[in-house]
């Protein structure tokens, strides 16, 4: 009998095999707080309870970055626990709130296996879906990763890649958040410190957010086990010393999670995120960096029967030590093998809620 906990190498998946991945989560108020102490993030909705109930919610719902990576941190024991690099996710839908007390648990589907040339890994597409206590889906999301494998000269399984949507459906975005009256607007603007909304975006626009914030090591491994994310790149210094960096990267969730946060001066407004599209990491980060983050918009969306919260795509570059004092082509930069994508560690294509003037007296 085996006890090892090896993890699954690439040889070990199926196609259409199920796992259910163990130990649920029962998040609290301490989870929040830490969160904001790792992070420095700012969103409104998640900060104050005062602000959560004029958007028609009882409380303030945990953050969605924080979520994801709660739930992200589930799957990593049976899916990326051997893998090289987590290279990027799809289809990613927040379909409830989550709030203190809730208890989480994770349930992963692969849906896509493609060994690489070299034969010592290959490529590990699964969709993973996140549920409450109660049995209803709070989020959902794709993920590919590249395994390394056990025994090179093992056979794999016949390639399959799933065929991926480009953007989540507009039928597939829902908003928990309500704004009843003009007057519950105008507080929400006195609260946020801010007064652009929805309607003062254009599409194209880029938001240059002017402040940056270093990452340490204690920080990102304290983030890390906050998800319970056991991946060895992020903690086994002396694993990682044979690797081409020879020292631990920062989990690519915690680098969305810093980014995220940057994001807030120019986006004060934005209430909760509905949907990544899409994402990679496109460089790795390391303690000692210092990440900025610009954003460009791609495209106002209105939300079917709203007319008090509407939705933009946004476009998020997180850049290693290149502040926002820096010049950079946004479009040049956003394009794969180009001097200008130097910089570039995270490429975060998502859609998030924002109120309208529609409610404006």
């Amino acid at each position: 009998m085996q006890k090892d906990r090896r993890g699954n190498y690439f040889e070990d998946f199926q196609l259409g095999q199920v796992i259910q991945h163990g130990t649920p989560r029962t998040v609290t108020e301490g989870d929040a707080s830490v969160y904001i102490a790792l992070t420095g993030a700012r969103q409104l909705l998640h900060s104050a309870s005062t602000a959560a109930k004029l958007m028609g919610l009882d409380r303030r719902p945990l953050d969605d970055v924080l979520v994801f990576n709660i739930a992200f941190g589930k799957t990593v024991p049976d899916v990326s626990l051997n893998a090289v690099a987590n290279l990027g996710y799809a289809e990613v839908r927040f379909t409830e709130s989550v709030f203190a007390g809730d208890t989480l648990r994770c349930e992963s589907v692969v849906i896509g296996l493609k060994e690489n040339s070299n034969r010592k890994t290959g490529l590990v597409y699964v969709r993973s879906t996140c549920c409450n206590q109660a049995g209803r889906n709070v989020l959902s999301w794709v993920r590919w990763v590249m395994v390394n494998k056990a025994d090179p000269a093992a056979k794999a399984g016949g390639a399959h890649v799933p065929s991926l949507q480009v953007s989540v459906r507009l039928e597939d975005l829902t908003s928990a958040c309500r704004l009843e009256s003009s007057d519950a607007l105008e507080e929400w603007c006195e609260l946020s410190g801010a007064n652009d909304l929805w309607d003062d975006y254009s599409p194209g626009e880029v938001i240059v957010h002017p402040l940056g914030m270093t990452i340490e090591d204690a920080d990102h491994m304290s983030a890390t086990r906050l998800y319970q994310n056991n991946s060895k790149p992020h903690f086994d210094a002396l694993h990682m010393a044979s690797s081409p960096l020879g020292k631990r990267l920062v989990y690519g969730g915690h680098v969305i999670s810093i980014c995220r946060a940057l994001c807030y001066d120019g986006m004060e407004n934005a209430t909760s995120i509905l949907a990544i599209n899409g994402g990679s990491h496109v460089a790795p980060t390391v303690a000692g960096d210092t990440l900025y983050a610009r954003t460009q918009v791609l495209e106002k969306v209105k939300l079917p029967g709203r007319s008090d919260v509407g939705a933009l795509r946004l476009r998020t570059l997180g850049l290693r030590n290149h502040g926002a004092d820096k010049p950079l082509d946004f479009h040049a930069a956003a394009q794969a093998n180009t001097q200008q994508r130097t910089h570039v560690v995270l490429d975060l294509d998502y859609v998030v809620a924002i109120p309208r003037a529609s409610l404006a007296r």
